[in-house]
């Protein structure tokens, strides 16, 4: 077994591990519903433009001027804006477990995650992220989007640890195996129960 003394970081995603996604399928369906979108055409103009949001080429403004509001809309983009804000929700298991975590063994927690500016910032500030994590290697900080090795790379050398300190949980196996490759812990998140037994295995237990 690990000892958790060997573990120094927790690098993790955010949408699908701490909160729902910050903008997916079922959000954008729900959207085209609400506002009487072509749910297709969206969907086309959103997978040709998103990455460029997340990897903080594009403000949410000049995303939605390409996804929605690229003709007259009957309804505002603030109204649009906060309905896809509103779609973001915590998992307060989820993030007890992290906190408690840090606590009990004195982790380093890193958020590594795609996600656009405005959307990594209403989520920190909404659901008090910063109270517990330490830094956010977001793809629109630094401009680059998993599976992209370099932005575990980058993760590592802001929090100053080896590969083999560091346990990384996604909810995506791909990304999992990205970080494996780089040799950190990966574990493959599925629901609060599996995760934690993960990390017990790993060294990180907690007091019962």
């Amino acid at each position: 077994m690990t000892h958790a003394s060997e573990i120094r970081a927790l690098f993790l995603d955010i949408g699908g591990v701490l909160l729902t996604n910050g903008w997916d399928h079922n959000m954008r369906a729900r959207a085209a519903d609400k506002f009487g979108l072509d749910h297709e055409e969206m969907n086309e103009r959103h997978h040709l433009t998103f990455d460029t949001y997340e990897e903080g080429k594009l403000s949410l403004d000049e995303y939605l001027n390409r996804v929605v509001f690229y003709e007259k809309r009957s309804f505002s983009r603030e109204e649009f804006k906060t309905f896809m804000y509103a779609q973001s929700q915590p998992f307060p298991e989820m993030i007890g477990l992290m906190g408690r975590l840090k606590t009990q063994h004195g982790l380093r927690i890193a958020a590594v995650s795609n996600e656009g500016r405005e959307l990594t910032t209403y989520r920190v500030q909404q659901f008090e992220l910063n109270a517990f994590i330490d830094f956010f290697v977001s793809s629109c900080f630094v401009h680059y989007r998993k599976p992209d090795a370099d932005i575990y790379r980058i993760a590592l050398d802001i929090a100053q640890a080896n590969p083999d300190e560091v346990i990384y949980l996604d909810d995506r196996a791909l990304f999992v195996e990205v970080a494996r490759g780089l040799g950190i812990r990966g574990i493959q998140h599925k629901d609060y129960e599996t995760t934690q037994k993960a990390m017990k295995t790993m060294g990180l237990s907690l007091p019962d």
